[in-house]
């Protein structure tokens, strides 16, 4: 699979500030001196993807500036949503400008820093006959646990485990005849994923253990991030 759409029109409203004056895609990691996606085309162009559309809506002129002047290591589209399409509408509307119709494509969410071998999920996805296969992940929660026994005693603390039940990891393989499948407004995951559901043609794709997958969705997660980042840069690799 060589083709994907990004998702880079969210406003990002509890990353403010920093998304005051770009969208979220567009936040830079701190000690990277790369924005989101630009994370995330180096990765796509090393799992073998020569194509991206990158689709804009809100502040997309900032989206639009970056990628007219920066060195990109595969060729990107840009898209503009004039108006507000949902997350499937707005899918349909940027899958309609890549290059090979007739082939899979992968998508991901604008605000994903991950690191995992997209072919590998590539391969699972056609192993299972799915239209649509999405990555899942098990990110730490927020909170240390607390472990009981059966007669009510606490045997142990556990510090930010993670999450007992698999996540959305925003990631996604969608076979060509997907893109007609998608609403022309609204959201693809109360219409079109629960009747592949049904059908059993959705699949879902557990990242492997230890592979990097972070959600930027607050001020938090950035920070969190670049600790991360600084960590594996000095040996002491602590993601998740």
């Amino acid at each position: 699979m060589t083709q994907a759409v990004i998702l880079a029109g969210g406003q990002g409203s509890r990353l403010r500030p920093y998304t005051d004056t770009r969208p979220k895609p567009m936040v830079e990691i701190p000690g990277t001196g790369l924005p989101i996606i630009g994370h995330q085309l180096e990765w796509l162009a090393a799992e073998g993807v020569t194509d991206a559309v990158v689709s804009c809506g809100y502040l997309a002129e900032v989206v639009l500036d970056w990628l007219a002047t920066a060195s990109l290591p595969l060729k990107v589209d840009p898209v503009v949503e004039t108006e507000a399409l949902g997350r499937g509408g707005g899918l349909k509307f940027a899958a309609a400008a890549l290059p090979r119709p007739g082939e899979p494509w992968y998508a991901t969410n604008g605000d994903i820093w991950t690191r995992f071998g997209l072919r590998a999920m590539a391969a699972f996805h056609q192993e299972r006959d799915a239209h649509a296969t999405l990555a899942l992940a098990r990110p730490r929660l927020p909170w240390g646990t607390v472990e009981v026994d059966r007669f009510g005693n606490v045997s142990d603390f556990v510090e930010a485990p993670p999450s007992p039940y698999p996540v959305n990891a925003g990631v996604y393989v969608f076979t060509a005849a997907f893109t007609s499948m998608l609403p022309d407004r609204g959201d693809h995951e109360r219409s079109t994923f629960p009747q592949l559901a049904r059908r059993r043609r959705l699949a879902g794709y557990e990242l492997p253990q230890g592979v990097y997958w972070r959600a930027i969705d607050t001020a938090k997660d950035l920070n969190e991030a670049a600790e991360e980042l600084a960590a594996f840069r000095s040996g002491r690799d602590t993601r998740r």
